[in-house]
């Protein structure tokens, strides 16, 4: 791979992986920030370049994709308003098919959600809907040559999912739990990574939407006692997970939005709940990108446990020829 590549999103959690892979694979990335300091981790990684800009700012976004000759999006927020959603879900995948409309064209691969539907009962999703049909219309009618990436909840060792679970039955002897009984296919973030990789590297994939899920179904009660007994909270048995019936999940989750920071949970995430988090078996999966997905149940254990995160990945990656 040759490519120059933009990858927006680039310093969070899903990005960092997909850079890692991206410059090992020999491509020279672009990674924008507000701030330097967020992608520090980045700054000795060879053939990658972190610069100070705001994406959604349209004339910086042009002149980035401008210079590149892919572009890939991770652009996203899971707690927000409508107007939140509607400008980074929406506004931001607009202004990059402008941009790749001024620039001639580009190769675009965009990571949506599972569940994501115009008539989807959330904001969140409703939002994702319409970014990917901004996307795929500009597709239609120019030559941006687009691929999307559809993951159900995304775990790994930085994780802001199973670690917060983790950490929250550290401080409380229970687990009131608004959601319990929904249904997700956690996939791996590497194995996502990769996934974005490869479709960069494949032209067969142009046009394409791609679920990208776990091998496994959990619900969200199993997977919060299963981040606490892998972390080893009250000596690995994890605390007691009581389900909320949905009036006080509700009341719990509106709690959480009034207090000060990002919340753990939103009315707006429970919305998204309402609809199993798991692949429809209606759309190429994983699979079809020749990826093996990798199981929570065998992954998780080790990077919730007592091994650095490093190297529980590492022992992982020697066990699967990864």
């Amino acid at each position: 791979m040759t490519q120059r590549v933009l990858v927006l999103g680039g310093s969070g959690f899903v990005g960092r992986y997909v850079v890692e892979q991206l410059q090992r694979q020999g491509a020279e990335v672009t990674v924008p920030t507000r701030r330097l300091a967020a992608a520090r981790h980045m700054w000795s990684q060879p053939r990658v370049h972190v610069t100070v800009a705001d994406v959604l700012d349209a004339p910086t976004l042009a002149r980035l994709v401008q210079e590149h000759d892919a572009v890939v999006n991770l652009v996203a927020i899971l707690h927000g308003s409508k107007r939140q959603f509607e400008r980074v879900h929406v506004e931001l995948p607009r202004r990059i098919a402008d941009a790749c409309a001024q620039a001639g064209g580009r190769r675009v691969v965009h990571i949506s959600a599972l569940g994501a539907a115009a008539d989807g009962p959330s904001m969140y999703q409703r939002s994702k809907a319409r970014g990917e049909a901004v996307l795929g219309q500009a597709a239609q009618v120019g030559s941006l040559k687009l691929t999307v990436l559809r993951p159900s909840v995304i775990f790994g060792a930085e994780d802001r999912f199973l670690n917060l679970f983790a950490g929250l039955q550290r401080v409380f002897p229970l687990m009131p739990l608004a959601g319990a009984g929904a249904r997700f296919q956690p996939v791996w973030v590497r194995d996502v990574a990769r996934a974005v990789v490869t479709c960069l590297q494949d032209d067969s994939t142009i046009g394409q939407a791609y679920e990208c899920c776990g091998p496994e179904t959990w619900t969200l009660r199993e997977l919060v006692k299963s981040a606490g007994q892998w972390s080893g909270v009250a000596g690995g048995r994890g605390r007691a997970v009581i389900g909320l019936p949905s009036a006080l999940g509700r009341l719990q989750a509106l709690a959480l939005e009034l207090l000060p920071g990002a919340p753990l949970m939103s009315r707006d995430n429970l919305d998204s709940m309402k609809v199993d988090n798991v692949c429809s078996g209606q759309a190429p999966d994983l699979a079809a990108l020749g990826i093996a997905a990798a199981p929570l149940s065998l992954v998780g254990p080790q990077y919730l446990g007592r091994e650095g995160p490093q190297a529980r990945l590492d022992h992982y990656r020697r066990s699967a020829g990864r």
